[in-house]
């Protein structure tokens, strides 16, 4: 076992902070003399980006596996298919000797505006969470690290260098935190990123309370922080806030500006050494996984088409799918033969070989004839004459398969998305196409949610591929042929329109800020609190066989939060065809002291069923399915009282509901203050047992508030008692107190804060 701290008493102030910096693009500073090897990143998330010159930030990668983008996976709802990709990426570094992965990206999808949605699972902090942590155990399993990222609340590219994102705690803590809590808790990654941003005022880099207080301390992080490629802004401030090491490198001047810091004491040398242990110990654990040698190219290709498939969200089928022996397919669409796999920036893969979709769609269509017609070109300009050639085709054919795909115009990492439609070509063409043939199938690759309300209803079918991988053209067929069942299905909302989304307005911010000022309601939370229409709901997806719940049983009605509760429920498949089903757990709270979205997902499972076949399905709820975060309390809490259980196939169809009254065990300090009201008293268990007979007895005996006359000054007394705060309603009693109103208040006030609820 490397004796860490024993290289860390042997290293000069000047070999610390270089090794808290960067090297080159894409390695660490190695100590020869103390047999400390350099530790060589690379970026990810669902490829290896492995740079033949570490010393060049930018340059073609070496061949690797491109898996299905982030939305894609997060579509599969399923951990374990995730995890088994986490091995084979661990495979691949090893070959290309990689020690970490950058990646994954577990940011919320607060607006499908943001340009890097592709990269990122979810706009649900649960769902996001659990496949993280899958793919982080993945890929550690085999003694390849990964970086968690971006850390925190980067959820758009414009200004994100700079950006300051405005956050109440609350939302922080139960929106923007949590999936990095679940992945840091469940798969403790061997290192997290900080994103470029600002949060509440402070660039997340030098953010003291993100990095040191919660990550490293509430959640026990024990790996090293690695800031995102130029998101340090003063190293010094960096490293007392808690970012072990700045990416890339060299820097020489930030390096020496640690060891002047150090030398006149405005850093104290303890932060430095702990930074430098936990990039040591990090640097040890990759030192143990012997590099090099080659990986299953094949093999990994024919996962990756696995997971594509598992990972399309079948929208919209009138029954045309899956096709039954078609004499004649037209196949529409530029992608169809440049198969549209991935989007542009730091996660964008050189392919070991890609499916073209039309040769594919060729290898199962037996003797059907395929014609093809471009239909559009990668840009918004209009051309009718491409138009029309589609058109030809398609009413030549029995079936027309319109393969659509985003131009890198409108969707990439370092910009984000103008609007959410397609190219004014392909809604034309899209439109003219299912015009003149009924049986029209569009195939969608993207990353992120569309907008189809002006040309859903004349096509037959809808495949949401989005950004596939370089297996998807092969995936699509396998869905179209009815070879694979698809199963995906959404981890975000597909709205109606871009108007309805519900960061609209306050996205991308202005003068350098950003409000979250939708708080807690982003995504399924939003559209349920505001009823808000929307095209496809979350968690929505479509299959060629059926699903009845039935039989929802719940552990206990009554239940402590301490013991959680376990819910189970039978699936059975009603169809005709092997399929999956994503059944789905929300939470809703019917009361609570604080506001509270309506529903929450707290449980997910894909479950495989043979036609005729059912299944118990089960699930363990702990304390944080019922809790929220308190900012009053700055912890989080549960309350009395009673909770639906809503078991179904998305947000919108929920097929059993149960309800269950929880206890709760928490003992809770009383947080009464001298402004706190009558109302904040009479909902403190504490406050109301001390205050109401005062308060009972004043109106009954007199005073402004004498509940004899209710209507002589013409309101509601009692409504308007409750929101005083309550020196003032004794200030206005004050003619039959015994004491001066403020002694009283006092008085009160101490006596609820000396008893715990």
């Amino acid at each position: 076992m490397t004796d860490i701290s024993g290289i860390v008493a042997k290293m000069t102030l000047e070999e610390k902070a270089a090794l808290c910096t960067g090297a080159t693009s894409w390695t660490t500073t190695p100590v020869g003399r103390l047999g400390l090897p350099e530790l060589l990143v690379s970026d990810g998330p669902h490829g290896i980006r492995r740079m033949p010159n570490v010393r060049v930030l930018t340059q073609k990668s070496l061949p690797a596996t491109c898996f299905p983008t982030a939305s894609s996976l997060a579509a599969t709802w399923d951990t374990a298919l995730l995890y088994e990709m986490g091995q084979a990426l661990a495979e691949e570094a090893i070959a290309l000797k990689v020690d970490v992965i950058l990646g994954p990206g577990a940011n919320m999808k607060r607006t499908p505006l943001c340009g890097r949605n592709f990269e990122y699972f979810s706009e649900d902090p649960y769902l996001a969470g659990e496949l993280a942590a899958s793919l982080i155990n993945g890929i550690q399993s085999k003694g390849v690290g990964t970086a968690l990222k971006h850390f925190a609340a980067n959820n758009q590219e414009f200004e994100r260098f700079s950006i300051n994102a405005e956050i109440d705690e609350r939302t922080l803590r139960e929106i923007y935190l949590p999936a990095f809590e679940t992945a840091v808790t469940k798969a403790k990654p061997w290192s997290v990123m900080c994103a470029y941003n600002k949060v509440n005022g402070t660039y997340v880099s030098e953010h003291h309370h993100l990095l040191t207080d919660i990550l490293k301390g509430e959640w026990g992080f024990e790996g090293f922080i690695v800031s995102d490629w130029g998101a340090v802004h003063d190293r010094v401030a960096a490293l007392r806030a808690g970012l072990d090491l700045e990416m890339p490198g060299p820097k020489q001047a930030r390096v020496n500006a640690v060891v002047e810091a150090v030398r006149n004491g405005e850093l104290d040398e303890a932060v430095l050494d702990g930074a430098v242990r936990r990039i040591v110990r990090i640097i040890s654990q990759a030192a143990q996984t012997a590099k090099g040698g080659g990986f299953d190219a094949a093999a990994h290709h024919t996962l990756a088409r696995r997971i594509a498939a598992e990972g399309m969200v079948l929208l919209k089928n009138n029954g045309l799918l899956p096709l039954q022996n078609p004499q004649h397919i037209a196949v529409i669409g530029q992608a169809a033969q440049l198969a549209h796999f991935q989007g542009g920036g730091s996660s964008h893969i050189n392919p070991t070989q890609v499916d073209v979709p039309f040769t594919e769609l060729q290898k199962l269509a037996g003797n059907a004839e395929l014609s093809f017609a471009p239909g559009y070109a990668m840009d918004d300009c209009l051309n009718p004459e491409l138009i029309a050639e589609a058109v030809a085709a398609a009413q030549a054919a029995d079936v027309a398969l319109l393969y659509i795909a985003l131009p890198d115009s409108k969707e990439s990492e370092g910009y984000d998305r103008p609007d959410l439609n397609l190219t004014q070509q392909q809604v034309a063409l899209i439109q003219a196409v299912t015009a003149v043939q009924p049986s029209t199938v569009v195939i969608l690759n993207n990353g992120a949610p569309v907008v189809v309300r002006d040309w859903i209803d004349g096509t037959a079918a809808i495949l949401e591929a989005w950004m596939m991988g370089q297996a998807g053209g092969g995936a699509i067929a396998d869905i179209l042929f009815g070879r694979t069942n698809p199963s995906g299905k959404l981890a975000e909302t597909y709205p109606v329109k871009l108007t309805d989304t519900p960061a609209y307005l306050n996205f991308p911010g202005e003068n350098g800020e950003v409000h979250y000022g939708e708080g807690l309601f982003i995504g399924y939370r939003y559209y349920d609190a505001k009823e808000v229409p929307v095209q496809f709901p979350f968690g929505y997806g479509l299959s060629y066989t059926t699903f009845a719940y039935s039989n929802l049983h719940v552990s206990d009605t009554t239940f402590k939060d301490t013991d959680g509760l376990v819910v189970s429920v039978d699936v059975t498949n009603t169809g005709s065809m092997t399929g999956k089903e994503v059944v789905q757990v929300y939470v809703h709270d019917q009361k609570a002291r604080l506001i509270r979205p309506y529903k929450e997902l707290k449980g997910f499972a894909k479950v495989e069923l043979q036609p005729g076949e059912t299944k118990t399905v089960s699930f363990t709820l702990n304390t944080r399915a019922f809790a929220y975060y308190d900012p009053a309390y700055q912890q989080w809490i549960t309350e009395n009282g009673e909770f639906d259980i809503l078991v179904g196939a998305s947000a919108a169809d929920i097929r059993c509901r149960a309800t269950v009254n929880l206890q709760s065990t928490l003992q809770l300090p009383s947080i009464l203050h001298n402004e706190s009201t009558i109302r904040a008293w009479f909902n403190d268990p504490v406050g109301k047992t001390i205050l109401q007979p005062m308060v009972v007895e004043l109106m009954s005996n007199g005073g402004l508030f004498n509940n004899s006359d209710p209507s002589y000054i013409g309101m509601d007394k009692l409504n308007f008692l409750l929101d005083l705060p309550l020196r003032s309603f004794l200030h206005f009693q004050e003619d039959f107190l015994t004491q001066p109103a403020d002694d009283i208040a006092d008085m009160l006030l101490r006596q609820a804060r000396s008893v715990r609820q």
